[in-house]
């Protein structure tokens, strides 16, 4: 199977592994480090992985990430709870309904899922 797993650079890699365990609902499949605060940290949800890197040097800063999701209401619904989103879910004139937020590290998290069934009010 090929598949491409985004490498999220961070400065603080106790802080991601929180934001991403505990606000988001990933899962640790691997941690490379000594100290808890600097290594490379695997996570997954369901068929999403991502990898946190601290620190990422030579690779630039803030990346976005896209997220394909069966239900970004649901998402925005769980997640919203627990973590700052930067805006509620929207359907897009593209095809998607989308919403986005920031990790603690400025890295984009963007949800996509195919558009809402429900009808205007």
């Amino acid at each position: 199977m090929e598949r491409a797993v985004p490498i999220l650079p961070t400065n603080d890699l106790a802080g991601a592994k929180a934001f991403y365990v505990d606000g988001l609902g990933f899962r640790i499949t691997f941690e490379a480090s000594k100290d808890g605060q600097s290594g490379l940290i695997g996570l997954e949800r369901g068929t999403i992985q991502l990898m946190l890197d601290c620190p990422m040097e030579g690779h630039g800063r803030d990346a976005c990430v896209s997220l394909q999701v069966d239900d970004a209401d649901a998402y925005y619904r769980e997640w919203s709870a627990k973590v700052t989103v930067l805006r509620s879910p929207r359907d897009e004139a593209w095809g998607a309904r989308t919403f986005d937020l920031l990790d603690p590290s400025g890295n984009t998290i963007f949800v996509m899922g195919p558009l809402s069934a429900r009808k205007p009010d």
